[in-house]
């Protein structure tokens, strides 16, 4: 079986059936109101096991593929179990017949009216079950995608908090980077000033050299001598 609901509807046509197919053999003992009374039983019981098949058709509608086929060959044996109790009742009782008739009508019109009144209430009792378990499916579709939506909200928050973490390693490494190349460059300046004051000492040395070379040729060589 296909759903819960089928199975509840299986469950109570079984058991209107085994009180149905007892009713044909018991109306050949009975005899006057008591046959009556059998008669309007199974009137009854006949109703409500119709209403109970035609449960059935309405979840075969909404049933998978694959549980139709075998649902459907159910609901055919059901009805012509049911129309074979029916064509024995009607050979138990002479004069028994359908709704349509008018003796059968005027002999139980009072109870098929309150027959019909409870097949009326039974009627609307499955459509109400029907509408709750229809609504009751709702709510677990429901439930399922917020607890999807809640597990893909909470992996894409994680995701994002990886990357937050990610964006914070890359700009601490920003940061370490641009204060390296601050140190660098001041460290590149203090260089380049050292290198421009070598070379100006070197050269003041230069000239203090050429200088003092000067001054020694020019006092070995050419300054003139003192005569005695």
């Amino acid at each position: 079986m296909s759903s819960e609901e089928f199975e509840k509807l299986h469950e109570m046509y079984k058991s209107l059936y085994e009180e149905l197919k007892q009713m044909p053999e018991r109306a050949l003992k009975c005899q006057g109101e008591e046959k009556k009374r059998l008669v309007r039983s199974f009137d009854e019981r006949q109703g409500e096991a119709e209403e109970v098949l035609q449960g059935m058709e309405d979840e075969l509608r909404s049933a998978p593929p694959s549980y139709r086929n075998t649902m459907s060959t159910k609901l055919r044996l059901y009805r012509r179990d049911l129309g074979k109790l029916q064509r024995d009742m009607k050979s138990s009782v002479p004069g028994f017949g359908f709704s349509s008739q008018p003796a059968h009508q005027g002999v139980y019109s009072s109870q098929n009216q309150q027959s019909t009144h409870l097949q009326s209430q039974r009627a609307l009792l499955l459509q109400g079950t029907d509408s709750l378990n229809n609504a009751s499916q709702s709510i677990e579709r429901s439930q399922r995608l917020a607890a999807e939506t809640e597990h893909i909200g909470n992996d894409i928050i994680e995701e994002l908090g990886e990357q937050r973490e990610q964006l914070d390693r890359t700009r601490n490494r920003l940061v370490d980077t641009g204060e390296n190349l601050s140190r660098s460059r001041k460290i590149l300046r203090a260089m380049s000033r050292r290198l421009v004051t070598n070379k100006l000492l070197l050269a003041v040395i230069i000239l203090m050299e050429l200088g003092i070379l000067g001054a020694v040729v020019y006092l070995k060589f050419f300054r003139p001598s003192k005569k005695p």
